[in-house]
C-alpha cells in the first residue's frame, strides 16, 4: 500500500465532530487502527502515542486512532487516559475495509474477526508513506515518531 492515495473519508470523532481526511492541515497524518478501547495492548499503545504527542506535533504530524467502538466508548477511553488526539468510530468498518485491517484472529482459542493492530503514515496529499501491520503495541509509537521526523 505505500505510495497509494487514500480515498477521502469522513467518520464520527470524539468531541462531537466528524473527521474528514481532506484537507489534511498538517505535514503528515498518523492513522492507527486498534482492536478495542480500554484493553491492555490498546491502552499501552494509546498512552505511548499520548506521551510522544508533542514530538509528533513538532514534526508537523497529527494522530488519529480508529476502532469499531462507539463514540461513547471512545469518549470514556479518551477521558480516562487524557488522550490529546481524536478517536474515530468506524462501526461500519468502512475505513477498516479500505485499509485492509480486518482479519480472522484467534482469541481465547476461538476464531474471531477483528482489527489487526496497524498504523499508516500519510503525507499532506493523502498518500501512504509507511505502514506497519500486525505490530506489537509496546514501543510502536516511538518507531512511528522516528519515521515521521524523517519526512
Amino acid at each position: 500500500m505505500p505510495n497509494q492515495v487514500v480515498a477521502d473519508f469522513t467518520l464520527p470523532a470524539t468531541g462531537g465532530v466528524d473527521f474528514t481526511l481532506h484537507p489534511i492541515r498538517s505535514k503528515s497524518l498518523v492513522i492507527y487502527f486498534y482492536p478495542k478501547d480500554s484493553t491492555p495492548g490498546c491502552t499501552t499503545e494509546a498512552q505511548q502515542f499520548r506521551d510522544l504527542y508533542a514530538g509528533f506535533l513538532e514534526a508537523g504530524s497529527e494522530i488519529v486512532g480508529v476502532s469499531r467502538d462507539s463514540i461513547k466508548s471512545h469518549e470514556k477511553f479518551k477521558t480516562t487516559f487524557t488522550l490529546p488526539f481524536a478517536l474515530l468510530s468506524d462501526a461500519e468498518e468502512k475505513l477498516c475495509t479500505q485499509f485492509g485491517v480486518m482479519k480472522q484472529k484467534m482469541m481465547y482459542g476461538k476464531q474471531v474477526r477483528g482489527i489487526e493492530r496497524s498504523t499508516f503514515v500519510l503525507d499532506n496529499k493523502g498518500i501512504i508513506r509507511k505502514e506497519w501491520r500486525g505490530l506489537k503495541a509496546d514501543g510502536h509509537a516511538a518507531e512511528v515518531l522516528n519515521f515521521v521526523q524523517t519526512l
